[in-house]
């Protein structure tokens, strides 16, 4: 059997975990993940995704604040003389000491075609920036960001009604299968991994509060881009007579208008049309401030009195 320790945190590499565990040709000899953190109206203390799966499997599980510093845990997790780690979204920089641990490699799960979109957030990148194809990889862990030699990839299309919610699902369930065909073929000695091209290399970078609010000045498409990439949590949002709106569903309607970009233009039954810098943009399924999730169309129906008011 190939022996793996599992090195992940939020739900996304929950799948993987699973199916390496159930597998008759894997071992799971152990997992590390964040430690538990206050969630929830009463910041109780809240383990992670990762961990509970591990709990429910029997599995052991470690939980460093930085491995970096806490040779102990390195010193326990070395004796278990895995085959391979495997890290999906850890959320921690595994320095060269770690790495050179597994008798074979430590292979990383990441969520984009790569060189393209290394970093922390490239399903949210894919999609603002109204790409039309995005992918996993697998990939050998080196020192530096997601620069290492990749071993297989998968590519994913993107339709334009695609919210980062839908392309998170799809490679929670495509990753699996991915890892345990990686692992499998170093392991018999029938992949090669290959070396990253360096030509179209870019960086998905951290989301910022600035990046959540809608500038109205640019195109609708951009903006229903927006809205898909950071669809519900953060979401995209506007400003409406000092409250936020969040708008969670929309649609670009390719007509041209001569209101300011911000202004309603109508509103019926399919959604609230809001004019941008380039075409308009529909408003379909919106959350206001303190609200839950309404039609655009019951929301305009509430705040139609203060429709002067500054957006």
């Amino acid at each position: 059997m190939i022996k793996v320790v599992f090195w992940g945190t939020p739900d996304i590499g929950v799948k993987t975990l699973q199916y390496l565990n159930a597998s008759n040709e894997f071992e799971v000899l152990g997992v590390v993940t964040q430690p538990d953190k206050p969630a929830g109206r009463g910041n109780k203390l809240t383990a992670s995704p990762i961990k509970r799966t591990a709990l429910e499997l029997n599995i052991p599980v470690f939980q460093p604040k930085s491995i970096r510093k806490e040779p102990d845990i390195q010193a326990e997790i070395k004796k278990l003389n895995a085959d391979f780690f495997v890290t999906f979204a850890f959320g921690q920089i595994l320095p060269q000491e770690i790495l050179d641990m597994p008798k074979y490699e430590t292979i990383n799960l990441h969520a984009s075609l790569l060189p393209k979109y290394r970093g922390a957030n490239p399903i949210q990148r894919c999609i603002i920036n109204g790409d039309k194809q995005t992918g996993i990889c697998t990939m050998v862990t080196e020192l530096g960001l997601d620069c290492g030699d990749i071993c297989i990839s998968y590519p994913i299309d993107i339709p334009d009604d695609m919210t980062c919610e839908d392309l998170y699902q799809i490679i929670s369930d495509k990753s699996p299968e991915l890892v345990a065909q990686t692992l499998k073929g170093i392991y018999n000695g029938t992949l090669k991994p290959v070396k990253q091209c360096e030509d179209g290399v870019c960086f998905a970078n951290k989301l910022t509060n600035d990046e959540f609010k809608i500038d109205w000045n640019k195109s609708a498409q951009e903006i229903h881009n927006l809205i898909r990439g950071i669809y519900k949590s953060p979401g995209a949002y506007f400003g409406f007579n000092n409250k936020t709106v969040k708008i969670l569903k929309s649609r670009v309607i390719n007509e041209k208008t001569d209101l300011p970009p911000g202004e309603i233009i109508h509103a019926g039954k399919d959604g609230v049309d809001f004019a941008t810098g380039n075409g308009i943009l529909r408003a379909i399924t919106v959350k206001p401030e303190s609200k839950g999730e309404m039609s655009a169309r019951d929301w305009y129906n509430g705040i139609a009195n203060t429709i002067g008011a500054k957006k």
